[in-house]
């Protein structure tokens, strides 16, 4: 038997007829930028997620940069955030001028500890940008204690979260904006590259509007006004279409991106946004069989605080023999992955930043230690008792 990681072919299977009209219904409209498909699923996302604002663009990593860069963070600011997550974390800090600052982690978790943030503030720090690790949520209210003690932002990295929650709240709730992203093999993939940045916070939103487009139109008429405290008339155009001729869009008022959802993207994502709870709900099944088939065995299973409703982006294992266990499920047919063989302190394109080994020993304990396996929702009764089997 061979099982994948994770199937996009089985979940595309399960769908076919919707997406495809779906897609088609984009092509055959010629409406591929922007226009009322990309409008309707940001309306939709915002109503799901339980924000004022949903915000789509090109993908997760551009959702950060954006959200950092409409906040006014950029040279000589510091951000605090984990090293142990994807690149794009620290990377999008970088992109913008500002310094990671990097936090150890909670050793059952995967989340930053908050009990080693405050020590990292400085007069430069302007925000903190917790990831919900895996899909569980950091510890959100003690975060933003201590974000509110120090003036300080909090963007959630939600990108592997959709659909979670924390003390019944919804994750992309629980800071001054939070970041998705789409990418195929998150919970929420699109076909391609995507991402959403919501808020509840007006200002932001039309900022983080005018930055994904060039700055330019309506939109960045109405940022420029607002952060140069301008009240005038804002330029219209009435039915114009942004993929074939908007006169607006020669009209620039702030350095901004080219950063939108494609439209098909957008349509792909509203046909799954109707399925992501029940997706979430069988991840869920399935790490209970897991859990409960592991729980005498010598690999350590993930935890899940009470507090939280996880969504198990990945599941998570740790064993001391780690490459030995995965050699065993290769052979098996079992496709399993690593994630982060590399914490970001020790990367070498942050080697400017001082960090030395054993600076983050949770991270570091971690990254030797962890590895994944399959847990997508279209795994099958026979696939997961396989899977138990072997790791047994």
């Amino acid at each position: 038997m061979n099982i994948p990681l994770i199937d996009l072919q089985a979940q595309y299977n399960s769908l076919a007829e919707k997406l495809d009209k779906a897609a088609l219904g984009v092509l055959s409209s010629a409406n591929y930028i922007m226009g009322k498909t990309v409008i309707d699923f940001e309306k939709d996302f915002a109503n799901f997620i339980g924000v004022k604002h949903a915000i789509s663009v090109g993908n997760g990593t551009d959702a950060l940069v954006i959200s950092l860069k409409a906040m006014g963070i950029g040279e000589g600011d510091e951000v605090i955030t984990t090293p142990f997550t994807f690149f794009a974390t620290a990377e999008t800090i970088s992109a913008v001028g500002a310094t990671p600052v990097f936090v150890d982690v909670d050793k059952e978790t995967f989340n930053i500890d908050v009990t080693k943030i405050e020590e990292k503030i400085t007069s430069k720090t302007k925000a903190i940008m917790p990831v919900h690790i895996f899909g569980q949520s950091a510890d959100m209210d003690e975060i933003n204690e201590i974000a509110k003690k120090h003036n300080l932002y909090v963007i959630e990295d939600a990108c592997q979260a959709v659909g979670g929650k924390y003390k019944g709240r919804k994750i992309g709730t629980l800071g001054d904006v939070a970041c998705f992203s789409f990418f195929p093999t998150k919970n929420l993939g699109c076909a391609g590259d995507g991402g959403i940045i919501v808020t509840d916070n007006d200002e932001i939103a039309t900022i983080i509007r005018a930055l994904r487009t060039h700055g330019s139109g309506e939109n960045g008429q109405k940022a420029y006004n607002l952060l140069n405290n301008i009240e005038e008339e804002v330029k219209t155009a009435e039915g114009a279409n942004d993929t074939v001729y908007n006169p607006l869009k020669y009209y620039n008022y702030l350095i901004g991106y080219n950063s939108r959802l494609d439209a098909i993207q957008a349509a792909i994502l509203s046909v799954k946004l109707k399925e992501i709870d029940s997706w979430n709900s069988k991840r869920r099944e399935i790490v209970e069989l897991y859990n409960k088939a592991l729980q005498n065995s010598d690999l350590v299973t993930p935890i899940a605080k009470d507090c939280n409703e996880h969504v198990y982006h990945m599941y998570i294992l740790q064993s001391e023999n780690r490459e030995e266990v995965l050699a065993k499920l290769k052979e098996a047919g079992i496709a399993t992955g690593v994630y982060y063989p590399v914490p970001l302190h020790l990367q070498k394109v942050y080697k400017n930043l001082g960090y030395k080994e054993g600076d983050m020993p949770v991270s570091e304990y971690l990254s030797h230690r962890t590895f994944a396996i399959p847990v997508y929702p279209e795994l099958t009764k026979e696939q997961v008792d396989y899977i138990i089997q072997n790791l047994k």
